[in-house]
This record gives C-alpha cells, sequence and structure tokens, in this order.
C-alpha cells in the first residue's frame, strides 16, 4: 500500500513541476530560443560562379581568382570561405566591403595531382543569398619527364673469370 501511494505521490510531482515549466516558457521573454531572423540589405554578386583551368600540366600554377561586388545597400561580410578538400585552399577578405565596392576570393589548387578537378569552394556572408558555392574544374596531365639517356662509357673489357 505505501508503494501505491508512494508511486501516485511522485507522479502528481512530476505533474506540478512539468506544467509550471510550460507556464513559464510562455511568459513573454527569450528562454534560450533563435531570435527572429532580420533580413540583411547585403548582397553579393560574383562576376563567375565556375573558374575553368581547362587542361594543365601538373605542377602548373592552380591559383585563380573569383571577383564580386556588394550590390546591396549595407557593408558584406565574409564569415567562412571553406575549400571542399586540403588541396583547395582560398583566402577571403577579412574586412567588411561596403556598399557598391569590389572584393576577391583568391583560391589555390594544389596542381600536383594528376586527374580531372572538380571542386567547390563554400563562402557564408550576411548577403541575402546567404551561402554561396564557387566551381573550380579542369583536368591535369601528368608531366613529362625526360629521362637522361646513359653517356657511352668506354668498356672495361670482359669480366674476369674467378679461380
Amino acid at each position: 500500500m505505501k508503494k501505491i501511494i508512494f508511486t501516485f505521490g511522485l507522479i502528481a510531482s512530476f505533474s506540478v513541476v512539468s506544467f509550471a515549466q510550460e507556464h513559464n516558457a510562455h511568459d513573454g521573454h527569450n528562454h534560450g530560443a533563435a531570435a527572429p531572423a532580420t533580413t540583411s540589405l547585403a548582397e553579393i554578386k560574383f562576376d563567375k560562379m565556375v573558374h575553368d583551368y581547362g587542361n594543365i600540366s601538373q605542377g602548373d600554377n592552380g591559383e585563380c581568382v573569383f571577383k564580386f561586388k556588394n550590390v546591396g545597400k549595407e557593408p558584406l561580410i565574409l564569415t567562412m570561405c571553406q575549400g571542399s578538400c586540403g588541396c583547395t585552399v582560398p583566402q577571403c577578405p577579412k574586412d567588411p566591403i561596403l556598399p557598391g565596392k569590389t572584393g576577391e576570393i583568391k583560391v589555390k589548387y594544389d596542381s600536383n595531382r594528376v586527374g580531372p578537378i572538380n571542386k567547390s569552394v563554400t563562402v557564408q556572408s550576411n548577403s541575402k543569398t546567404g551561402t554561396q558555392t564557387l566551381t573550380i574544374t579542369g583536368n591535369i596531365s601528368a608531366k613529362v619527364v625526360e629521362e637522361a639517356f646513359p653517356q657511352n662509357q668506354p668498356s672495361k673489357g670482359a669480366p674476369l673469370e674467378k679461380k
């Protein structure tokens, strides 16, 4: 009998606590809820979204530049630039880009890797469009290795037989 009374008392306690928390959640205060999204007036416009290296040789220059302009009405802030792998390294401006001004993202690809290129750079900003993806493509051919032929060396005669 004591167990039944204890169980009902425990259930009643949990019920009171859960109703009290539910009531406090609607008291008009922000209890960790996300703030309402504000619309940004910054807007980024790239001159190109894809850079095609074409066919290049192994070890060639793997650098390219993506130019952009802030066509919005407030400063543009790039919060993150990240390559899709360690072989693609972007450099983004750290300072805000004022309305009407331009900037550039420099991307260096490790061209010592042979084969097709299809990598991306993710750019996050306070722009209306939010996250944008830039792409680099192309193909890297193996470098032609020229081997030096051995020079004619004078003959040292026939090998001697060991006794």
